[in-house]
């Protein structure tokens, strides 16, 4: 049945977006020290940008270090260097083979900043959410009108793809206000 399939489909492309999210939900700062902000970060090693984690083992050993230690002691350089140049506004400690990262506490005023980023991350994956609704129900609409489906499929099809936007929605509120008051109580 096609619908199935188109419906599937949906779920799929809404699952992928949600895990985008996630992703770039890791890379917010906390009050806490967490590897997820530095893990994916580009370094420049060699001629070609890589992740830090393939670079490095990364810990956070206590609630406000990072300590990075790479295999190669060579590439030490280029990693301050992707550290000092990031967004993150931390100074990299270099201590023989190994970099620490002081995470310093938030202020109020940076944890609100914080959370209105995460909430704006939020709704842009939302709009990614409608979007891919609104393309499977033209694509359901599509079918419909070339006698592919009959307009009984076109409506539980269209009924299948508002409970499943509705629960992917869902799930973002909870992502985000649980990073939110991650950020709001460390």
């Amino acid at each position: 049945m096609p619908t199935k399939e188109s419906v599937a489909e949906t779920e799929g492309k809404m699952g992928k977006a949600v895990e985008v999210l996630h992703d770039e939900l890791r890379t917010v700062r906390t009050g806490r020290a967490s590897t997820g902000l530095v893990e994916n970060m580009r370094v420049e090693y060699y001629g070609s940008a890589m992740p830090l984690k393939q670079l490095a083992t990364i810990a956070a050993p206590q609630a406000d270090m990072i300590v990075i230690k790479p295999f190669d002691p060579a590439s030490i350089k280029d990693i301050e260097k992707a550290i000092k140049s990031s967004n993150l506004s931390l100074a990299p400690m270099v201590e023989g083979k190994l970099i620490r990262l002081s995470i310093p506490p938030l202020s109020e005023e940076r944890r609100r900043q914080l959370a209105g980023q995460v909430k704006q991350l939020g709704e842009q994956v939302k709009v990614s959410i409608r979007n891919i609704r609104r393309d499977a129900n033209k694509h359901l609409e599509q079918q419909q009108k070339d006698k592919v489906i009959t307009e009984d499929d076109l409506e539980k099809g269209k009924k299948q793809i508002d409970d499943v936007t509705k629960d992917y929605t869902n799930k973002i509120d909870e992502m985000v206000k649980h990073k939110s008051d991650e950020i709001m109580l460390d």
